[in-house]
C-alpha cells in the first residue's frame, strides 16, 4: 500500500532534499509545497497520510497552518510532524501540546528521514 507524504517548507533546497530522501521508500507517494496556504489547499484535495510541516515560514508559519488544518479537518487530519531547528525541550513540548505527532529536528538526516516517517505512520 502506498502512503501519501506531504512535505511543507519554504526553502526550495530543503524541499528537494526531503522529497528525494522520502522517495527512497518506494511505498511513499511524495508531494511538496512551499507555504502554509498551499499546504491547506493540497491537504484538502490530496488527503495525505502524514504531513511534515516546517515551523518557521513567512506569511503563515507551521503552527498557524496546523491550527487551520485542525479546525477544518477535525478528526480526519493525518498525523503532523513539525520540522524545525528549535528543538529545546520547551519548544518540543509546545508542538506536542498543539497536537503534533512529533518533531523532526533540522537539519535532518536524509538517509533516515523515510524511516522516521514510517515509524510515525506505524503508530
Amino acid at each position: 500500500m502506498t502512503d501519501r507524504v506531504l512535505y511543507v517548507d519554504d526553502e526550495d533546497d530543503i524541499r528537494e532534499i526531503a522529497a528525494m530522501a522520502l522517495e527512497l521508500d518506494l511505498d511513499f507517494e511524495v508531494r511538496t509545497c512551499a507555504s502554509g496556504k498551499d499546504a491547506i489547499a493540497l491537504v484538502c484535495d490530496w488527503q495525505p497520510d502524514i504531513i511534515l510541516l516546517d515551523v518557521m515560514m513567512p506569511e503563515m508559519d507551521g503552527p498557524t497552518t496546523f491550527g487551520i488544518l485542525q479546525a477544518r479537518m477535525l478528526e480526519d487530519l493525518p498525523p503532523v510532524l513539525f520540522c524545525t531547528a528549535r528543538t529545546q525541550a520547551a519548544d518540543v513540548a509546545t508542538y506536542l501540546r498543539l497536537g503534533a505527532e512529533g518533531v523532526v529536528p533540522k537539519p535532518f538526516d536524509p538517509m533516515t528521514l523515510a524511516a522516521t516517517v514510517r515509524a510515525h505512520l506505524a503508530k
